[in-house]
């Protein structure tokens, strides 16, 4: 062999090694590379021809240069945040101001930083998710401009192994949830911190786990209803196209929820559930069954509550969840946005919301939906860490570009919601909100609530701490917070009427 032929040979079986170990290296990627990185160019004709939304609501293109979008946040300017952890950064969308549809421009808010996911902005500050510490770092909303410097608040989280990605949220307790995916696809565990929900205090210190046996839970969110926490989660790989079942957990304190012992409705695992000792027997007894179940490796990721009045009632509080679509499977599944309805037993009807990701021979991929945001206007943001965009759903005309609908629609979609009868969990949370940030002060007795229930239904009045009348200040208030504020407001005044004297 000559020594022209015997160098080529070498480079290219270094090129080849040098590309799978890529692949093996990275944290998380099982899969081809070009499946996370995304290959799919992406513009306004291939939305339009592509994409259907559901009825009464329409789709644009809303950026299309945003490689690996991923988490996102919308300021109190309208402003779009959106991570991208492969390039290290949290970029800016600047709001739609000129009404074509598309940002009006974007630019790199902050770099630097390892592999950031999850972004929370609270009380002027916006906390990013690195996948191995949590951040923040003060914000201007009127400018969308960092306002001092990002100081890591919590550090040392595990990002080895898979599922590095860290999510944040705020709770309705005033505490900061995050979880942290399991390092394997099926193993032990020796870091108690992974496939958990954590929570931490808004300062920072050491989190505390609130849930275990979650493999993976990408997103959650809060009902705006009964205030309860759900959350995604994945299933494990290699048990064939259709099982385990993906899930929905409704998570609760202290709740195990099965992996590595059981997949879906505690159905014990061939690896470390079936045959097992009677202690994790036990555990898979004691461990908490999914709310709904998705198609088997249909990746559901973010998860949304609509909350914004401008909703049709067909959704107002309805739950958006993103599946990000298979690549465990023979044929590819999910890659679409589906909506769940809870009817007045609890039971969960899914439906579809946002498809045309998949094409119709089932192998092309035009992109993989991940997370939302959703601005007070009611404008849904979702992105695509696939084809790099953001896409504006919003209901109104069916191209997505006529004004959404007011309060004097007449439509049955469009009428108002009744007022809801108090739940009292989530009064007692709101009576915590109102002694922690200290409102008898002023409306003991200088500005005494009175005639709520006449003036406002229960989402109105939650709807109104986003923009109070001055001198209230914005205090940022999470949905889930700012319903339980409502519900215990209005439960004063229900109080208020039953221990009135008779006349």
């Amino acid at each position: 062999m000559n020594k022209l032929l015997k160098y080529t040979l070498i480079f290219i079986v270094l090129v080849i090694f040098a590309a799978s170990s890529i692949v093996l290296l990275t944290p998380g990627v099982n899969v081809p590379w070009q499946q996370i990185t995304g290959t799919a160019d992406t513009d306004e004709e291939t939305v339009k021809r592509q994409l259907s939304v559901t009825q009464g609501f329409g789709v644009t293109l809303f950026a299309d240069d945003v490689p690996n979008a991923r988490w996102l946040a919308v300021t109190h300017n309208g402003d779009v945040l959106v991570s991208q952890p492969r390039q290290g950064q949290v970029s800016l969308l600047q709001k739609d101001a000129n009404g074509d549809g598309r940002a009006d421009g974007q630019r790199v808010l902050i770099d630097g930083l390892r592999r950031p996911h999850g972004l929370l902005l609270h009380e002027d500050w916006l906390y990013i998710a690195e996948s191995d510490a949590i951040g923040r770092v003060p914000f201007d909303h009127s400018d969308g401009r960092l306002a001092g410097s990002y100081q890591r608040i919590i550090e040392g989280l595990d990002d080895s192994g898979n599922h590095w990605t860290k999510t944040i949220g705020l709770g309705p307790d005033g505490w900061i949830y995050l979880s942290s995916g399991s390092s394997c696809n099926v193993c032990e565990e020796e870091n108690p911190r992974r496939a958990t929900i954590m929570r931490f205090k808004p300062e920072g210190g050491e989190p505390e786990i609130f849930a275990s046996g979650l493999r993976n839970s990408v997103g959650f969110d809060w009902s705006p209803v009964d205030g309860a926490l759900y959350a995604t989660d994945n299933g494990r790989d290699w048990l064939g196209d259709g099982f385990p079942p993906d899930e929905l957990n409704q998570v609760r304190q202290g709740g195990f929820y099965g992996w590595p012992y059981a997949n879906g409705n505690l159905v014990a695992d061939p690896d470390f559930g079936v045959g097992a000792g009677p202690e994790t027997q036990k555990k898979i007894a004691e461990s908490i069954a999914p709310a709904h179940g998705f198609q088997a490796h249909n990746a559901p990721l973010g998860i949304h509550f609509l909350e914004s009045p401008s909703q049709p009632a067909s959704h107002r509080h309805a739950a958006l969840v993103a599946l990000h679509g298979s690549w465990n499977r023979e044929q590819k599944d999910g890659y679409k946005v589906v909506s769940l309805h809870w009817d007045d037993k609890g039971n969960i009807r899914e439906r579809d919301f946002l498809w045309g990701f998949l094409g119709e021979d089932r192998e092309t991929v035009y992109g993989r939906p991940v997370a939302f945001t959703e601005d007070t206007s009611g404008n849904i943001y979702i992105s695509d860490d696939y084809a790099g965009a953001v896409y504006r759903v919003r209901y109104g005309e069916p191209d997505g570009s006529g004004p959404l609908p007011g309060p004097d629609s007449r439509s049955e979609l469009q009428a108002l919601p009744k007022p809801q009868s108090i739940d009292s969990g989530a009064a007692q949370r709101g009576e915590a909100i109102y002694q922690r940030f200290g409102c008898a002060g002023c409306h003991g007795v200088q500005l005494p609530l009175t005639n709520l229930a006449s003036k406002y239904s229960l989402q109105q009045l939650a709807n109104y701490f986003d923009t109070p009348t001055p001198p209230m200040p914005t205090y940022d208030f999470s949905a889930a917070q700012k319903r339980a504020l409502a519900h215990y407001l209005m439960s004063l005044e229900q109080d208020a009427e039953k221990t009135a004297p008779l006349n």
